[in-house]
């Protein structure tokens, strides 16, 4: 299953794998609009349970504009994950840009009361060309 996700990142135990696929069919390239979605898996590898509480995403797009999302949780949860256990989600990313990328942080807290980050690898948003 690891040959899905092309990109991935360890933090105290914890991978986060990404995969990210490009949407034509919701994308507008005429109206500057290119959208991606990115299937992440949380994994965790560690000794103790761990519950992702915050999201921190830096966007960039194709001219260098960088755009930060904070938030609580992922897809309207905060994943409790026992050792040995991962949490799958997917969202989507718009761009007025046919290029980018994404990297970013969660915020995690340990069974242990100790509160920790966890780096998000960074992606590349790429979308191909289209013969017209």
């Amino acid at each position: 299953m690891k040959a899905l996700f092309a990109h991935e990142a360890e933090t105290r135990g914890i991978t986060v794998r990404v995969s990210v696929s490009f949407l034509p069919e919701q994308s507008e390239p005429a109206r500057g609009r290119w959208f991606w979605a990115y299937h992440i898996r949380i994994e965790n590898d560690g000794a103790q349970a761990v519950q992702l509480l915050m999201r921190h995403w830096v966007i960039t797009d194709g001219r260098g504009h960088v755009h930060a999302v904070d938030g609580e949780g992922v897809v309207g949860e905060q994943p409790m994950l026992s050792p040995g256990e991962s949490f799958d989600y997917v969202s989507g990313c718009p761009l007025s840009t046919p290029t980018g990328s994404m990297e970013g942080s969660y915020a995690m807290l340990g069974e242990d009361g100790a509160a920790f980050d966890v780096a998000i690898p960074k992606f590349a948003l790429f979308a191909p060309a289209v013969a017209g």
